[in-house]
């Protein structure tokens, strides 16, 4: 069973790409340039703003290094087929005749941008996003940081869902979560929750090659979806002035009380 893994190029990214090769299921490789992992804070932030930010995406990048290591896309260059684009060309010509040139039975997306219909229609049966975020309550951008917004950390998780035109809104086939430990900060659950899903992808993709029946389950509602304008440092000042990174530990002592997820599971 060949599977193309189109994805990002952080180290999440191709740490998702390292656990599928691992695995022999990895046989073609799409990676998007993505944008610098700490971005330049705006000089219209107030000093408190300026330095959220630059804590808040300093910490992810060496949260992200802690648990997927550097990554680059060199280690799979001279092993299986590989095409390196931005973002602009993710959708053009070259990538659609890369897709052709190298045919697969599963396509799976993570960390790329949303795929035009016309590209959508070369894809096969099997074509699926890793969302990082718990459809459908959290669809769109920022997924992993708004459950801890809205200091609900037991709802950051991942979403494996057949991919479609309306952006983390096809049928689910499974829900990752991860573990929440006493010490976690935001970007610890957030690696887990992303280690737990390649661990979850690889079972399934090994359910399909066995021949067993993949279900997915439809998105009855609608959640919400968070865009780029949603976001803003301000946001921060909650997850750093009052609670100083804590909010796991709050949330397993029953500051916040507690509701679940109801989660689709594939096994």
């Amino acid at each position: 069973m060949k599977v193309t893994l189109m994805t990002g190029s952080h180290p999440r990214h191709l740490f998702l790409a390292r656990k599928l090769f691992e695995a022999g299921m990895l046989h073609g490789l799409v990676v998007e340039r993505r944008e610098a992992m700490v971005p330049t804070p705006g000089e219209h932030l107030s000093e408190r703003d300026r330095a959220n930010m630059i804590r808040h995406f300093r910490e992810r990048e060496e949260a992200e290094l802690r648990a997927f290591g550097q990554g680059d896309v060199s280690e799979f260059q001279h092993k299986l087929p590989v095409l390196v684009i931005d973002p602009a060309q993710l959708n053009g010509d070259g990538t659609k005749s890369w897709l052709r040139e190298h045919p697969a039975d599963v396509v799976v997306t993570y960390g790329v941008h949303k795929l035009e219909n016309d590209l959508l229609s070369l894809l096969p049966e099997h074509a699926w996003n890793i969302h990082g975020g718990l459809s459908p309550w959290f669809r769109g951008t920022a997924t992993l940081f708004w459950p801890f917004y809205f200091l609900k950390p037991n709802w950051a998780g991942m979403t494996i869902h057949k991919l479609s035109s309306r952006l983390d809104g096809g049928d689910i086939i499974h829900h990752s979560v991860p573990e929440l430990r006493r010490g976690d900060g935001i970007h610890d659950v957030a690696c887990r929750a992303v280690q737990q899903a390649a661990d979850d992808l690889a079972v399934i993709l090994g359910m399909l090659k066995s021949g067993k029946k993949i279900e997915a389950v439809p998105q009855k509602t609608s959640g919400k979806l968070f865009t780029n304008a949603d976001w803003m440092p301000q946001h921060l000042r909650l997850i750093y002035n009052t609670f100083n990174n804590d909010i796991v530990d709050r949330f397993l002592d029953g500051e916040f009380g507690r509701s679940e997820p109801k989660l689709v599971r594939a096994f």
